[in-house]
């Protein structure tokens, strides 16, 4: 089976027990939960039984223990993670608002993330991957940015393939560099997979349908866009499907596009039907709604093909 590879953050994230409006005052806290988008994802990976492994690093600390044998166990190449020897691993503290929305504090670009970058182990990695899985929320630093591009030439020089997701914030196209390395990583994708409105973010265009003709006739092969509540929806040269979501107890949406991505990809790579990639992607991300904590959720194939079968749906 291809070995699907990302690079990026790991952090650990802590969650205020109760809604509420931020963090200036004491209230009860629970973690810390393995997280990061690019874990998640690979995790994801992982738990569906593909070669799969992450460039990252974590600090020389409880936190960076908790993640790397959490991959480890799952099932991911963790011999590309540096441990920092003096840098604490990333952390996220997370609140939910009464309204649904999150107040997040970060501590990502300096932590032990910020050496992330082509060592010899990433080089090893990268040199035995046939996919790359690109996520918007890693390119905040230098060195990730250049790993990706170096990753992305050498998996496409040897007729690999990208996927692109670019889980990324408007406020955030302002960072140094921000737009160049997203442009890059638009151009080489295989597989873009935007949230809803993101995908305008990359276009001229302002309405789907143009929006969507654009991207296909720049060269990606299929643009998978995630909607949330409301499905997913597939779009290729040959035409489109879209798959509802499945209606469950929303506990922690947190990790759930990652898990929808992770789950998507893989089938694609293993050659399953769009329509069906999209049935097993969109309940891998209910799966993952379900349970509290971002990496909580991820799923085998076995549990997959459960949840779909109690949901009548054929495995």
């Amino acid at each position: 089976m291809k070995k699907i590879i990302t690079i990026g953050e790991i952090v650990v994230e802590i969650m205020a027990v109760e809604p509420g409006h931020g963090f200036t005052s004491a209230i009860p806290l629970i973690g810390p939960f393995a997280s990061g988008a690019p874990a998640i994802f690979i995790d994801q990976v992982a738990k569906l039984g593909q070669p799969c492994g992450i460039v990252s690093a974590v600090g020389n600390d409880d936190f960076g223990v908790l993640n790397v044998e959490r991959l480890r166990r799952d099932g991911a190449d963790v011999s590309a993670i540096g441990i920092h020897p003096t840098a604490a691993t990333g952390s996220a503290f997370v609140r939910y608002r009464p309204d649904g929305n999150r107040d997040f504090i970060y501590n990502i670009r300096h932590s032990a993330c910020s050496a992330i970058g082509l060592t010899p182990e990433a080089e090893a990695l990268i040199d035995g991957a046939d996919h790359l899985h690109i996520m918007g929320s890693a390119l905040f630093f230098d060195g990730i940015v250049s790993a990706i591009f170096a990753a992305t030439r050498r998996i496409k020089a040897k007729g690999g393939t990208v996927s692109f997701d670019p889980n990324i914030r408007k406020e955030m196209l302002d960072l140094p560099g921000m737009r160049e390395a997203l442009a890059h990583a638009l151009e080489n994708t295989d597989l873009f997979m935007p949230s809803g409105p993101e995908m305008f973010l990359f276009t001229k265009a302002i309405d789907e349908p143009a929006a969507i003709a654009e991207l296909l006739e720049r060269g990606i092969k299929a643009v998978v866009i995630k909607r949330g509540a409301d499905g997913a929806s597939y779009f290729d040269r040959n035409g489109e499907m879209s798959a509802p979501a499945f209606k469950v107890e929303e506990v922690d949406p947190t990790g759930a596009g990652d898990s929808f991505g992770a789950a998507f990809v893989t089938c694609w790579l293993r050659g399953m039907a769009p329509g069906k990639a999209l049935t097993v992607a969109n309940a891998t991300g209910a799966r993952a709604v379900s349970v509290k904590g971002p990496m909580e959720g991820t799923s085998t194939m076995a549990e997959i093909e459960t949840f779909l079968t109690s949901q009548g749906v054929a495995a």
